[in-house]
């Protein structure tokens, strides 16, 4: 007994031990809390508020989930900027602001929430302080409150009041059953429960701070005949009347109440309930925005090893912002500043280890964050049932602004009038409900997604005769785009019969199986003409899915059709269009070869659209695309997309079909349009770790016995960490060409493993213009004893010298394949050279060696030329030294001459004048110009 008792006591302390530090965990987090001793008796209750602080403080630091497609780098404390609000009057009324404003407006007007809760003459008869925080969509209301409720749990904020109570009116409104003030509070944080604080006793509620956020979400009614008067807090009621009874400050009259809301509905709370009005109006200058950028972009690099330009990004974007751009009025809003951050991260950021993101998805993202959950109300507060699709607010943007997007698309049009705008919104005569939406809708959400143009069109035919009209735009670009295709893969753009046939399907399906009924047993009495008539109607359905398929046949065509315009054919690859879009363009303009905006995203968005990632999400905000619709409209798309790629492409159009697939995250789609490419030739591409992480991605989804013939990646300003990741990639080709690129002797050691990889089927491997140097290239020639593949090796103008000639002279011996090499323009001498070439005599399978626009002497060339003499071998070894033989003009002048032809312009000048201007002195022409224009 004596051991069980001694074993219970330990066990006790544990658990005593355990309890108390859970109470003091609140510090690690960074609150600063009391600390329970040991001291106080177990009986002793915790303080509610403190535990209120501690859960709230970690309920309101859970990211929302489009954040963790960052990596998790962010946190609240470190990238929140506050954004500018505006103290107004009763009588004021603000929008979306457009442009800065002055310094002294700022001076006079700007205030923190904190100021809001001074008392003022009005109120200072003991009733506490009703706040009204208003703004358009995208502004940071909702981040305001987050971080208000923050500070106030570590105590930086709002310390007159001991206790905070936020709650949510989307989820107030979905309460069916009627509850106390009490039981509302107790519902959600039961640790309040029973707390004197709101038992309305005394002046006891002067201490306590209510939260309602999204008030627009409630149906409010402060007419006394609909709404009871109540002063109990213990009274169940409903929702909305114990909301309005604390505004009107009948329950609880000495509590103070924050209440967030859009524009629209301002005006359901009557003025003389509120007692200060504040507009949250964004980031009003480019200094908080760049705040904001630097707080995410050099926060989000994390590896200033791996990102060594996150700096000069955050430049990049500041200069166009002070540019007054079009991208500097969108991020008024700091939901586009997300939207931009979230785009650059995608663009500069990714790689192996990121999580898998596409474009596609953050703007589905973007959209959910700014619009999840949300229906249309009529404008009194009135809700509608969320499987009600007619009722999803997004559903209703994509029929309006997404109809608008779609005519700009396909009109080549980025810019709209004021009449346009009425024509594709306003739309026909309506109801008065219908009436009131749309009013909601221009108030709180058009504004979110077109903004007054602040360029001029560079279209001059479009700016004829527009001097009395204001032009709008998308707020960003890519956005028309998006909703555009959006439009498109829902099935919005059905012709008339299309849409007859869907409703009288709907119709005759709602009858079910006992109209199906009733129609045999009638078919007993009713003649057969008549009855006819029945038949046609029952046909209807297979009528509509007929129609249906061949729509969503066109929906493949339109997406292929548009990603291989031939006008778009030279045009930057779609990536670099996006990332211009937000840094703008430093330099001469890029090569425009069609007239007006390419609206090259346009398809990938369709494509992107498809993926069960993105379509889950639309799912939520109201817009469901069916899986057989998908399966439907990728069976097409694989048809075009392989007829399409029967053809050749330029290296853009062939970046935007891998980012097409890639977008599309459909593996077996992928390797089916894949197979029916031989070669990927993206030389002159600028690619970067994205880039790279695509290619590499979309050849993962073939098999391994897959093999490019080429892989041309030359010019293509690669580094050692995108090679990394396109590692994987290299082991489909069996030609790889990685010229003049800026590959170092570290890439050699990634390049060795990959040609000992036995999986490998690289025959070609060309290394010209990269600095390899003499260390590089030792390691590199390691992997020639185990592989077994390679017979093309060219390492032309990357620093080999003489050692590194010596060393391949004497490693070829362990390579029997090698057919064909390449040390040309590497500063080799004669010595090196000569033993190189006697090397390459004795290897059994080497026939040409090129080693033109070395360190040769005349002797040395000579000599060169009698050691490749088949009379004395037995077997010709060309070697490729000059266009020259001694006095005579080598016979293999012309191929040397193509190679000095392609890479002049990046080669030494005087070097390349040297060879020209020996080989003109032999021959008819009297000067190099000449010579190199035939060549």
């Amino acid at each position: 007994m004596s051991l069980l008792h001694r074993r219970l006591s330990q066990l006790l302390t544990v658990w005593s031990w355990k309890r108390r530090l859970d109470l003091s965990l609140c510090p690690a987090v960074g609150l600063h809390f009391r600390t329970f001793c040991s001291s106080v008796p177990e009986t002793d209750t915790v303080d509610p508020i403190q535990v209120h602080r501690k859960k709230l403080f970690l309920w309101f630091s859970h990211l929302p989930q489009e954040e963790k497609q960052f990596g998790g780098y962010f946190s609240p404390e470190t990238m929140h900027v506050d954004p500018l609000i505006m103290s107004r009057k009763s009588g004021e009324r603000g929008g979306l602001l457009s442009s800065p404003l002055d310094p002294a407006t700022l001076s006079s007007h700007a205030v923190t929430v904190e100021q809001l809760f001074k008392s003022t003459d009005a109120w200072s008869d003991g009733r506490g302080l009703n706040v009204l925080l208003y703004g358009a969509v995208g502004t940071g209301k909702s981040t305001v409150v987050r971080k208000l409720v923050q500070d106030w749990c570590r105590g930086s904020a709002l310390t007159q009041f001991k206790l905070l109570v936020p709650f949510s009116c989307e989820d107030l409104s979905e309460l069916s059953k009627v509850a106390s003030l009490r039981d509302l509070v107790s519902r959600k944080y039961l640790h309040l429960k029973k707390h004197p604080l709101l038992s309305g006793e005394g002046n006891q509620a002067k201490d306590v701070l209510f939260i309602f956020n999204g008030m627009e979400k409630m149906k409010l009614d402060f007419r006394i005949g609909s709404t009871e008067l109540c002063s109990d807090p213990n009274e169940p009621l409903p929702a909305n009347v114990v909301v309005v009874n604390l505004l009107r400050k009948y329950l609880l009259p000495e509590a103070s109440i924050l209440v967030s809301t859009r524009l629209s509905a301002v005006d359901l709370i009557p003025q003389k309930y509120v007692s200060h009005y504040a507009q949250i109006c964004g980031f009003s200058d480019p200094d908080r925005q760049r705040a904001y950028f630097t707080s995410r972009l050099l926060q989000g690099s994390k590896d200033s090893v791996l990102n060594p330009n996150a700096q000069s990004l955050v430049e990049l974007l500041y200069l166009n912002l002070q540019r007054e751009s079009q991208l500097a009025a969108a991020c008024f809003l700091p939901s586009y500043c997300w939207l931009t951050c979230a785009t650059l991260h995608y663009l500069h950021f990714t790689n192996a280890k990121a999580p898998i993101r596409t474009l596609t998805g953050i703007y589905t993202s973007f959209l959910r964050l700014n619009f999840g959950g949300e229906v249309m109300g009529s404008g009194t507060g009135a809700q509608m049932s969320l499987q009600d699709q007619h009722g999803s607010l997004m559903l209703y943007v994509v029929r309006t602004v997404g109809k608008l997007a779609f005519d700009g698309v396909t009109y080549k049009r980025t810019s709209f009038s004021e009449d346009e705008l009425e024509q594709w919104i306003g739309g026909k005569t309506k109801t008065d409900e219908e009436l009131r939406q749309l009013a909601v809708f221009r108030t709180d959400v058009l504004d979110f997604f077109l903004a007054p143009c602040v360029e001029r069109s560079r279209n001059s035919n479009e700016a004829l005769g527009e001097n009395d009209q204001r032009r709008y735009v998308f707020a960003v670009p890519a956005m028309q785009e998006y909703l555009a295709a959006l439009y498109v893969v829902l099935g919005e753009n059905k012709s008339a019969l299309e849409k007859m046939t869907k409703q009288v399907t709907v119709a005759i399906g709602q009858a079910g199986e006992d109209v199906s009924a009733i129609f045999n047993i009638l078919s007993k009495f009713i003649p057969l003409r008549i009855f006819a008539v029945f038949n046609l109607l029952k046909l209807f359905p297979k009528l509509y899915e007929k129609i249906s398929s061949r729509n969503r046949g066109n929906i493949a065509k339109t997406l292929a059709t548009e990603l291989f315009r031939s006008e778009d054919s030279y045009n930057e690859d779609v990536l670099d269009q996006v990332e211009q879009s937000l840094l703008g363009v430093h330099g001469p303009q890029p090569k425009q070869y069609c007239e007006g905006h390419p609206f090259e995203l346009y398809p990938i968005f369709m494509g992107g659209l498809l993926h069960f990632g993105n379509r889950n999400l639309l799912q939520m905000l109201g817009c469901s695309i069916q899986s057989s619709t998908v399966v439907q409209i990728t069976n097409a798309l694989r048809k075009y997309l392989v007829r399409e790629l029967s053809k050749p492409q330029p290296p853009e159009e062939l970046m935007d079909l891998l980012v097409l697939l890639y977008e599309f995250q459909n593996p077996r789609l992928t390797a089916e349009v894949i197979a029916s490419i031989r070669s990927i030739r993206l030389s002159n591409i600028r690619m970067t770790s994205l880039k790279c992480f695509i290619l590499s991605s979309v050849l993962s989804c073939t098999p391994a016995s897959y093999h490019l013939d080429k892989m041309d990646l030359s010019s293509c300003l690669l580094t050692h960490q995108m090679l990394e990741i396109l590692s994987p990639a290299f082991r489909h080709t069996k030609n790889l060409n990685l010229q003049f690129n800026s590959l170092g002797p570290e890439s050699c050691i990634l390049l060795r493993d990959l040609l000992l990889d036995p999986k490998n089927a690289i025959r070609s491997l060309q290394l010209c213009d990269n600095p390899l140097l003499e260390s590089g290239v030792c390691t590199l020639l390691e992997a020639l004893q185990g592989n077994q593949s390679l017979t093309h090796l060219s390492l032309m103008h990357t620093g080999l010298g003489d050692q590194g000639a010596l060393e391949l002279a004497q490693r070829l011996q362990q390579h029997p394949v090698l057919q064909e090499l390449n040390v040309a323009y590497n500063n080799i001498g004669d010595n090196a050279a000569l033993a190189l070439v006697d090397a390459c005599r004795e290897h059994p399978s080497i026939h040409t060696v090129h080693l033109y626009l070395n360190a040769l002497s005349d002797v040395g060339k000579q000599s060169l030329y009698v050691r490749g003499d088949p009379h004395r071998t037995g077997r010709r070894v060309k070697v490729l030294a000059s266009v020259t033989e001694g006095s005579d003009i080598s016979e293999d002048w012309h191929p040397i001459l193509n190679v000095i032809r392609k890479n002049a312009s990046s080669w030494d000048r005087q070097r390349v004048q040297q060879q020209l201007q020996v080989f003109s002195q032999d021959t008819c022409f009297d000067n190099v110009e000449n010579f190199i224009i035939l060549c």
